[in-house]
């Protein structure tokens, strides 16, 4: 081989070298973002699964024990809040503390009147 072959031998090698770790340094950024991504959604999966069994809580109520809980009520980590923009209906919304103004479940529920 002649002598001024190897120098573009080097650089040929060098640059395949440059082009592996640019790869190699993507690759571990998606990677980290997608574990990122997943643990996140994990976490909020669990947020919704306490909110959900605490909405199933409130729905189980009579009549009196909604009207005690009316208005905004703190529980651990959420808020709930409980309306009555009709005589027999109960409207349940649950959120998280931080932030409350954002509903993440709600339903309404039908409370027969008392004769």
């Amino acid at each position: 081989m002649p002598p001024n072959e190897r120098g573009v031998v080097l650089l040929e090698v060098i640059a395949a070298v440059a082009i592996l770790a640019t790869v190699g340094f993507a690759m571990l950024a998606l990677v980290t973002a997608g574990l990122r991504a997943h643990a996140v959604a994990q976490a909020r999966e669990r947020e919704l699964w306490d909110e959900e069994r605490l909405l199933a809580a409130y729905t189980l109520l009579t009549r009196t024990e909604l009207d005690q809980r009316l208005g905004s009520r703190d529980a651990g980590r959420y808020v709930v809040h409980v309306q009555r923009p009709e005589p027999a209906l109960y409207r349940i919304a649950v959120s998280r503390t931080g932030a409350s103004a954002v509903e993440d479940l709600v339903t309404v529920v039908y409370r027969a009147e008392r004769r």
